[in-house]
């Protein structure tokens, strides 16, 4: 019986840290917005979520986020994997903060842009998933398919993701062993 109340005092310590942390990163985002800094991503879809691509543009200028458009310009067919390197390079070398991709599932981008180091594209296809690849995986490039998730979900989806952050803690371990195993892959060591 001791060993439950501990783990649920602890629990609701960790849960407050939490709570300290999203409250301190909402007011660091409401800070930087007063300040003129701004959040700054790269966007990009294929041809299938151009559309969907461009509806996002007035929800990310409303959230203060300053954006890259990498392309596609039209609903001509192109090849996904162009545009998800374009992204991932640039969240890699430390261009923009975060990406945004927008294909028909949003796997094929996510697979792309997953294969380039220090990337860790997540597909959401709801706001839950979005705010725990945040939270948990400390993902840096959503991808979002604009063929399988409901049109009138995605700008909730984009919110979710934004507002998320790594919550840290017992996530930064598992994190430790994304980061070895991608280090192994890419040196053989």
């Amino acid at each position: 019986m001791g060993s439950i109340l501990h783990r649920a005092k602890h629990k609701d310590k960790l849960s407050f840290a939490a709570s300290k942390r999203v409250m301190y990163h909402r007011v660091s985002l409401l800070n930087l917005k007063m300040e003129g800094a701004l959040m700054k991503i790269a966007l990009a879809s294929d041809h299938a979520g151009y559309s969907e691509k461009e509806r996002l543009k007035p929800l990310l200028q409303e959230l203060g986020i300053d954006f890259s458009d990498l392309g596609t310009i039209s609903e001509q067919s192109v090849d996904y994997p162009d545009y998800a390197a374009k992204v991932a390079e640039q969240v890699s070398h430390g261009d923009v903060e975060q990406g945004l991709l927008v294909c028909a599932s949003g796997t094929g981008m996510a697979i792309t842009a997953n294969k380039v180091p220090g990337v860790r594209a997540a597909v959401a296809w709801s706001e839950e998933t979005a705010r725990l690849a945040r939270q948990h995986n400390d993902a840096n490039v959503l991808a979002i398919g604009a063929r399988t998730t409901p049109q009138q979900e995605i700008p909730k989806i984009v919110r979710a993701w934004f507002d998320a952050q790594f919550e840290g803690g017992r996530h930064d371990q598992r994190l430790a062993k994304i980061k070895a195993l991608e280090q192994k892959s890419t040196t053989g060591c």
